[in-house]
């Protein structure tokens, strides 16, 4: 009988006192086939136990797609943020460059004005015109005054009467 009984140990507790400490466990025989059972029921348990976190852990082909997919995605977004903002600055830097080349031109179209202001003597061209080649200021009955109409300019189509 000793084979087929193996010890199970039980707890009875007898407290003398508020300090007494529990008493050691006394072995309790139980059959050999009942410990099998449970030791087996515990194995199954685990086996179980494994089983389903092996499942949880292998991917379905359908996630890993839709994984694959999501990466390729992301990846072209990202290339095509990078291209936009490659081309805006370069376009910033082109309209500098425009920029830059109309205030030189400003400045060069500036700068001759004035030369050619200050080579010209308008008083001398005025007294030159009116001395030697007789011209003179225009009278009131010279002066013709037409109205344009919703428009900036006028063409003449014939000539001007005298009268």
């Amino acid at each position: 009988m000793g084979r087929e009984e193996s010890y199970k140990y039980k707890m009875d507790y007898y407290v003398y006192g508020n300090t007494v400490r529990p008493l050691e466990a006394e072995p309790v025989k139980m059959p050999r086939r009942q410990l099998e059972r449970e030791q087996e029921q515990r194995r199954r348990e685990n086996r179980t136990a494994v089983r389903r976190q092996q499942k949880a852990l292998r991917l379905g082909m359908g996630y890993v797609f839709f994984c694959a997919v999501a990466v390729f995605l992301t990846v072209g977004i990202c290339v095509q943020y990078i291209c936009v903002q490659t081309a805006i600055s370069s376009r910033l830097k082109n309209i500098s460059d425009l920029e830059t080349e109309v205030m030189n031109l400003r400045a060069e179209n500036d700068s001759a004005m004035k030369s050619i202001e200050l080579t010209t003597d308008l008083d001398a061209v005025k007294e030159k015109a009116i001395t030697q080649l007789g011209m003179q200021y225009a009278s009131g009955g010279q002066i013709v005054y037409y109205s344009v109409e919703d428009s900036d300019y006028m063409n003449q189509y014939a000539d001007i009467p005298e009268n």
